[in-house]
């Protein structure tokens, strides 16, 4: 389960096609630890996935 704090950016950024710098602004965060969160959870979902069987 992710925490709030990367749910609201994978959404932030995928959901609403927010930029790295505009999702940076928002939360306070510097653009490479936005970007850093939107990569670990890209791997945490593709790993995920494929635990349960989809191939991507």
């Amino acid at each position: 389960m992710l925490s709030k704090e990367k749910r609201m950016v994978f959404v932030r950024r995928y959901w609403y096609c927010d930029s790295v710098s505009d999702i940076a602004k928002m939360y306070h965060f510097g653009e490479s630890k936005v970007k850093m969160m939107l990569s670990r959870t890209r791997k945490e979902l593709r790993d995920y996935l494929e635990k349960e069987g989809v191939e991507l």
